[in-house]
């Protein structure tokens, strides 16, 4: 189970069930260096394929973390979920191990309360996806959305097609509604450098960031 080495990995995953191998599997195949780690066996071993360092630790102690080489990672991510205990103490151990920055996912209120406390970023997979959801369910556009806190979104929409054959310079989305559009999805492209006299096309998509309330007011309208 040993990695003493000093070859930096960017990401430690702690536990491997659905939300850890689907967070494990995104970051290998955008070539991220991870390690995982989970007690069941099977788990473990499907993912072998992703990563070298992949660990069956049956009991997460701080020394079976230091072990396998959590120490060296940038990003410690604790995915255990149900088993309150076992996720409050790998978080508290991947702090104590100097992991510079820890998060955690949470699957009520109280447990997260409790790992911010500890010092982790929290996240609710159950809970953002349903609101995900619910977004998509509102919205006749919208692709993805990501929050920046409770006021600001970055929000990825189909262009609507009052847009469509206008510049943007003649949208004037800033002007009007506050919004900073940041990409353009045209085909298999991702425009970042925005020209102002760029046509909107049908199935053109737009990444915009802006307040809440000027997000809504620009579909409603």
């Amino acid at each position: 189970m040993s990695r003493k080495s000093k070859e930096p990995a960017t990401y430690a995953i702690i536990g491997v069930g659905r939300f850890g191998s689907a967070l494990a599997t995104t970051l290998a195949l955008a070539g991220h260096q991870i390690i995982i780690c989970d007690r069941d066996p099977e788990r473990v071993k499907e993912l072998r394929d992703l990563t070298p360092y992949a660990f069956v630790v049956e009991h997460i102690t701080k020394d079976a973390l230091d072990e396998i080489g959590v120490r060296n990672c940038e990003v410690g991510i604790v995915c255990i979920g149900n088993a309150i205990e076992s996720s409050i103490l790998a978080t508290l151990h991947l702090i104590n191990l100097g992991v510079p920055r820890v998060i955690a996912k949470a699957t009520t209120r109280e447990q997260g309360q409790i790992l911010e406390k500890l010092g982790a970023e929290v996240v609710y997979p159950e809970h953002d996806m349903g609101i995900r959801l619910g977004k998509r369910l509102l919205s006749n556009h919208l692709i993805d959305f990501f929050s920046l806190n409770d006021d600001t979104e970055i929000y990825e929409m189909m262009v609507p097609d009052k847009l469509v054959g206008k510049t943007i310079i003649e949208t004037d989305l800033r002007a009007r509604y506050g919004l900073n559009i940041i990409a353009i999805e045209h085909g298999d492209q991702t425009i970042t450098n925005i020209d102002p006299e760029y046509v909107f096309e049908f199935g053109d998509g737009i990444v915009v960031m802006g307040r809440i309330e000027s997000i809504e007011r620009f579909e409603k309208e």
